[in-house]
């Protein structure tokens, strides 16, 4: 029992994650396409807005998912750093050059610093949760096993190839329709149209992904595929299909009010239709949840611990947030500080 729920937090917070660092690596796929420093040069400057704020406090819904995999289900992270080793040390990789773009880029003085640094963390948008979905696709289709070696290419298959493009599709999503909503914060309607029409079509490939990642896994991912298609999984992807046309309706209308909203329902419906879809399997159909979790002990003092983390940080992380899209946390200007030193002076 206690292993259930801790997997259900499992779940919950690899679902957090997907909203809200898919939404800042979205940002940097839009950065990528943005195009040449002049076409480019307002919607990034809009990234940088946007990001600055928040984007570090993002993973630690990551952190929070490595702690408890690894504490609750040692069975099941050896096994997926096992088969997966590749796609999660690229996406390892990919998220500290992200990160270091991020930092660095907007400091640099030479415009060639500038744009190295704005490549590496673009790219890295892309490619990280692409090899962060990938894995993903090799738990759905039963390819993380204590039997595959470090030599074997187990996310290289459609499944999880198409996890990962659909988890490129889903960030960019995010990514657009919170671009859209800052966008109209900023009092700036050219961009907020830009990103609008980047999130219709970047709603549209994820639907289309959609349906391609179902068909596809009917018969490589045939268990995944059997709680898609029933039971409690169903309903979340019923519920994810109605946000998706609920998100598509308010893109199209002037206001675009609650499109944030719908637009993480579509993303965590989604994961949490999966995650219902494997029960009762962690790894479909080899490792139950019973057979990869911890020590009793170890999921009690786990749940304690998560328990005492919701109640102390889950609060703090809702305020950014809030603050955050309210539009409370601008971030200073060279003009704010050269004021601020003078009033020292």
């Amino acid at each position: 029992m206690i292993a259930d729920v801790i997997a259900v937090v499992l779940l919950l917070a690899i679902a957090a994650y997907a909203c809200a660092g898919g939404t800042d690596y979205g940002a940097g796929f839009w950065d990528l396409i943005a195009g040449g420093a002049e076409r480019g040069k307002r919607p990034r400057w809009l990234i940088d807005h946007a990001m600055a704020p928040v984007w570090e406090v993002n993973n630690v819904w990551l952190i929070f998912v490595l702690v408890i995999m690894w504490t609750g289900f040692p069975v099941l992270f050896q096994q997926l750093f096992q088969s997966m080793w590749l796609p999660l040390a690229l996406a390892v990789v990919g998220t500290v050059l992200r990160g270091a773009g991020f930092a660095l880029r907007k400091p640099a003085r030479r415009l060639a610093g500038r744009r190295l640094y704005g490549a590496e963390f673009a790219v890295s948008s892309l490619l990280t949760p692409f090899f962060l979905g990938a894995a993903a696709g090799g738990v759905a289709s039963g390819r993380v096993t204590a039997d595959a070696k470090p030599s074997d290419h187990a996310w290289a298959h459609p499944t999880p190839v198409l996890f990962g493009v659909l988890a490129v599709a889903t960030t960019a999503l995010l990514g657009a329709v919170f671009l859209a909503a800052d966008a109209r914060r900023f009092e700036a309607p050219d961009l907020e149209g830009y990103f609008r029409r980047r999130a219709l079509a970047a709603l549209a490939a994820v639907a289309a992904l959609s349906v391609v990642t179902l068909i596809v896994a009917h018969d490589d991912a045939a268990h995944v595929w059997h709680g898609l298609t029933h039971g409690a999984g169903l309903v979340f992807v019923i519920v994810a299909a109605v946000s998706t046309l609920a998100t598509a309706w308010l893109l199209i209308r002037p206001s675009g009010a609650w499109s944030r909203v719908t637009a993480v329902g579509v993303v965590a419906s989604a994961v949490i239709a999966w995650g219902l879809a494997q029960r009762p399997y962690l790894v479909p159909t080899s490792l139950t949840i019973a057979e990869g979790a911890g020590a009793d002990t170890t999921l009690r003092w786990l749940g304690v611990v998560t328990l005492v983390a919701v109640v102390l940080v889950m609060p703090a992380v809702v305020l950014l947030y809030w603050l955050d899209t309210h539009g409370e946390l601008e971030g200073l200007t060279d003009t704010d500080l050269r004021l601020g030193a003078g009033d020292d002076g």
